[in-house]
């Protein structure tokens, strides 16, 4: 009777450790979660310009909001492709019935996306466009666009057998410190050639914009901005005070 008291005790503490879990498991769980939803997406959305996906979780249901450039391919004809998607997000990370919402949200710049410029680059490369060619269409489009610099690298097997990288530049482009993260966005994409894969890789330098529509907010970390100095008011000279005097106030 102890005994089968003492497995209950330690089935129910089992199940409580299961319900709460802890914020390390968490964090992995939520990493995990992105980076298939984001694998999917990639797979699923190559063709229709899609440029990221972001999650957003709140009391009622979790919001999946997929940036795409071509949005009306997104959602389909009368909405039936985001259905399915949203199916099958549901299905694959058991979620319950109404508990995740998907939906489309258009690039407002395509030319300041990282990913859009890199499955674009891609499907140019598959179909037959000289690398070089292909890779100075996208740093122009990319430059004309607004972006303060852009580093194209394709690396692999180009013409010969000897596989080799070509890197295509424009611009200023920082490498370095905090400024990276917020002004440099990145993509890498895998492009199956006949002869073997080609790595693509698009770095674009983001302008920066005080609404933060198009980028940060936050000017770069070196930027000095010298103020002028206000203009100096004139001072009276001092008046002798006579202690005799009556006073006027």
């Amino acid at each position: 009777s102890a005994a089968h008291e003492s497995d209950s005790f330690g089935e129910r503490s089992r199940m409580a450790t299961q319900a709460a879990i802890s914020k390390k498991r968490k964090f992995v769980a939520d990493g995990l979660f992105y980076a298939e939803l984001n694998e999917l997406l990639t797979r699923e959305l190559a063709e229709d310009g899609y440029a990221g996906v972001e999650v957003r979780v709140t009391p009622v249901r979790t919001e999946i909001i997929i940036r795409a450039t071509r949005t009306q391919n997104v959602l389909g004809e009368k909405g039936q492709r985001i259905r399915e998607l949203t199916s099958v997000v549901q299905k694959r990370f058991h979620f319950q019935e109404g508990a995740v919402e998907l939906y489309a949200e258009r690039v407002a710049n395509r030319g300041l996306c990282a990913q859009a410029q890199a499955e674009s680059l891609k499907y140019k490369l598959i179909s037959g466009l000289a690398v070089r060619r292909a890779c100075y269409g996208v740093v122009r489009f990319v430059m004309e666009s607004g972006a303060k610099g852009v580093e194209v690298v394709v690396s692999g097997k180009l013409r010969a057998q000897r596989a080799k990288a070509m890197k295509f530049t424009d611009g200023y482009m920082i490498k370095t410190g905090h400024s990276k993260r917020e002004y440099v966005d990145s993509a890498v994409r895998h492009v199956l050639m006949r002869q073997g894969v080609l790595g693509v890789k698009v770095s674009i330098m983001l302008p920066q914009d005080s609404t933060g529509k198009t980028g940060p907010k936050a000017s770069l970390a070196d930027v000095v901005t010298i103020v002028e100095p206000k203009s100096e008011e004139t001072v009276l000279p001092p008046v002798d005070y006579d202690a005799t005097q009556p006073k006027l106030f």
